[in-house]
């Protein structure tokens, strides 16, 4: 069987006009390029490998004395809230995505203790968990409380 060459076989339409549609405009270029561009099949997959490489801390416990330090510490901030003493606090966030989440530090005035809701209000609106506090450092405490830890 005889197979052409290629341009072999079109002599009756090769030098025809190209067709052009009378009803609807030429696609621009830069649209015409964008039919070839790669097809993402994996949507989404980049970003789960990302999270999943996503690091968190583990949640710390603390020893029971350490906990009676902290305790003693809230108990001196509800008694002096009135001149807004500065603080500065190490607190856990939960991860909302995985198990784990960070733990982060705040300088900040403290404007009441909510023992209702367990909550350290800051004079900036902030509100922190009691719970989840692991060290508040002020000028307010006296010494001996970082002696217990």
């Amino acid at each position: 069987m005889y197979k052409p060459r290629f341009g072999e076989g079109y002599e009756d339409i090769i030098d025809l006009p190209h067709h052009t549609s009378a009803e609807r405009a030429r696609m621009p270029m830069s649209d015409r390029a964008a039919q070839f561009s790669p097809f993402a099949a994996l949507t989404g997959h980049d970003e789960a490998i990302k999270e999943t490489a996503r690091r968190t801390e583990c949640r710390i416990e603390q020893a029971e004395d350490a906990k009676a330090a902290l305790d003693e510490k809230l108990r001196l901030l509800a008694d002096n809230t009135d001149g807004w003493p500065e603080i500065y606090v190490r607190y856990f966030i939960a991860d909302e995505k995985k198990a784990g989440g960070a733990y982060v530090e705040l300088c900040g005035r403290v404007k009441k203790i909510d023992e209702y809701e367990r909550q350290l209000v800051l004079l900036d609106g902030k509100k922190l968990p009691i719970d989840d506090i692991i060290e508040i450092e002020s000028s307010i405490f006296p010494p001996f409380l970082d002696d217990l830890v």
